[in-house]
């Protein structure tokens, strides 16, 4: 989308306020104005209706960094009234910077807007996913949490080892109780998150196709859809790949750098680790991924470009089955 605006409304986000830079493009150059809001729905629209509301508001541009939960009364509020924003992530701001001294709130913001008025031809729209997706994700991150604490509790079996029975009793009730509890919770979400894609027609059939493909399993299939925002966050698998971290990329400079081809670490680590998993039970379980696999390691090729092959592969099966609209069809299963 390449559009000029007549302003440019860089925020930055911290927990209790947003710092605003207001940037206008004028004859001698360009022109800002900063202030400092309360970090809420309510002062924000106070704030949009008194400083902007005279203005088009096809001539507005807001952009402020992906924050996450604290970004989302911004994000809410301006989705709500059909204005024009970008979510950028904060590295690329950050890297678009070039060379910078020192940091505060105000400087912040006025480089976020500086940004969104040199990289209009790079702009895709920000929008709010739908209410459900929201749900998953908040209910997967705890899900991580139940995770993180059942993998912390679990370690307290060691004691058993270099304790005596008489000191590892005092805990060992304790420590079962808690794991139990942990347990019926990590049940209780899963079940939710379940429920929230069966009430919705598309997530779940959405994520019946996922499920289709062999090696993706429930976590897989209900991360695939929060990352990709019910699948119309990316056109393509290729995309999907890149922003997953299973995309390879060369290294290479005039004569004297000659680096191997290989993946970038900016990547979403969760799924490309989920993707992993499912990767490894696909060239067990799936007749024409194993094939491959057996295939490309005879070859000399090393086993995990081989395997990162097939997480680019399943991520090609599952864009297929959703634009298809039909599971997947595993032909070889038919072969001689």
């Amino acid at each position: 989308m390449k559009k000029r605006f007549d302003y440019y409304i860089g925020i930055d986000i911290s927990k209790q306020t947003l710092d605003v830079s207001i940037l206008e493009e004028c004859k001698k150059g360009t022109k800002t104005e900063h202030y400092k809001i309360g970090n809420n729905k309510k002062s924000i629209a106070q704030f949009v209706k008194k400083k902007l509301g005279c203005y088009v508001p096809e001539q507005l541009l807001f952009c402020f960094e992906d924050t996450g939960i604290y970004s989302f009364p911004l994000a809410c509020y301006l989705n709500e009234n059909k204005l024009i924003y970008w979510q950028v992530p904060a590295v690329e701001i950050k890297r678009s910077k070039g060379i910078t001294r020192g940091k505060d709130d105000k400087t912040d913001a006025k480089d976020i807007a500086f940004y969104a008025y040199s990289n209009t031809h790079k702009l895709r729209p920000s929008a709010m996913p739908a209410t459900a997706i929201q749900q998953l994700k908040l209910l997967f991150a705890e899900r991580e949490k139940v995770l993180k604490a059942l993998s912390m509790f679990d370690r307290t079996v060691e004691t058993k080892e270099f304790a005596s029975k008489e000191v590892f009793e005092t805990v060992k009730d304790v420590n079962r109780s808690i794991i139990e509890r942990l347990n019926k919770n990590l049940t209780k979400i899963e079940a939710k998150m379940l429920d929230i894609i069966d009430a919705e027609e598309q997530l779940g059939q959405q994520y019946k196709l996922l499920k289709s493909v062999p090696g993706i399993g429930m976590q897989t299939a209900i991360y695939l859809l929060i990352a990709t925002k019910g699948f119309d966050a990316f056109e393509n698998w290729r995309q999907l790949a890149c922003y997953a971290g299973v995309a390879p990329f060369p290294y290479q400079s005039g004569t004297s750098i000659r680096g191997r081809t290989k993946v970038h670490p900016l990547a979403d680590k969760k799924l490309k680790s989920l993707l992993n998993m499912c990767a490894m039970v696909a060239v067990r379980h799936d007749r024409e991924l194993k094939s491959y696999y057996e295939r490309k390691t005879l070859e000399g090729k090393a086993k995990m470009l081989v395997l990162n092959n097939v997480r680019a592969k399943l991520l090609a099966r599952a864009f297929a089955v959703i634009n298809r609209g039909t599971p997947f069809a595993n032909t070889r299963k038919f072969a001689s």
